[in-house]
């Protein structure tokens, strides 16, 4: 469970983000996140995940503050930022075994689930390449593969899909679906409002460094005047909250 509570940060003194920010992630979901443009769902993402500071009030994953237990908090969740960036002069395979030895995954066990992942995701004849040739959805596939190997029980996810080829796109949702059907969390940001309304249990949307709503797609749509697409109501709440 992801917890958010009255979390508030600026980037230019008095200028605020992300204003007081209250949103729960439940175990056992699949939790969408969508917004415009600079609405502030990659710095929600980097504070839950540490990478920026929290001006006023803490972050939650499974109980412990990413403020106050930093280390142990960013033991229980894996990230796939929107950017793959890693250790480029680094084989494919050295990657995920430096991920696989941080974590402490046994050797058998990393074997077994870097082969089946990296066939499935269509990489595996590339494990022995350095990073620096992969192009953007190879290093995606292998970000995705990295999460994976350790098996984090929360999933935070940045624009996932961005980059990947149709096939990819299905295993990786499905994999979403699988996680969170095992009482798992899955928190991931997308600007594809059809992926959403497909594998979502929630979704909240963002606009202007605020949360303007919360729920199913369904009641987003039966709460608006336009239910007919996911599409329609989001530029209703989003114009509404001009």
């Amino acid at each position: 469970m992801i917890e958010i509570k009255n979390v508030s940060t600026s980037y230019v003194k008095g200028k605020k983000i992300i204003d007081n920010m209250n949103l729960n992630i439940e175990d056992g979901t699949v939790f969408g996140f969508i917004g415009p443009n600079g609405a502030g769902k990659t710095t929600t993402l980097e504070m839950i995940t540490g990478i920026l500071q929290i001006d006023e009030g803490d972050i939650f994953i499974d109980g412990q503050s990413i403020k106050n237990k930093p280390i142990q908090a960013k033991r229980l969740f894996g990230f796939v930022p929107d950017s793959p960036e890693m250790f480029e002069k680094l084989t494919g395979l050295e990657y995920l075994n430096f991920v696989g030895d941080v974590y402490n995954v046994s050797a058998n066990q990393r074997f077994e689930i870097v082969e089946k992942l990296a066939k499935e995701f269509n990489i595996y004849d590339h494990l022995k390449d350095r990073i620096q040739s992969y192009s953007h959805g190879m290093k995606q596939k292998l970000l995705i593969i990295s999460v994976l190997l350790y098996n984090p029980k929360n999933w935070i996810l940045d624009e996932p899909m961005t980059g990947l080829d149709p096939q990819a796109s299905y295993i990786l949702k499905n994999l979403m679906k699988e996680h969170s059907q095992k009482g798992n969390t899955v928190f991931f940001s997308t600007h594809v409002l059809e992926v959403a309304e497909k594998i979502c249990d929630k979704i909240a949307i963002i606009n202007k460094g605020k949360i303007v709503f919360v729920g199913t797609c369904d009641e987003l749509r039966k709460n608006l005047k336009n239910n007919s697409s996911l599409e329609e109501s989001f530029l209703e709440i989003i114009g509404e909250d001009k």
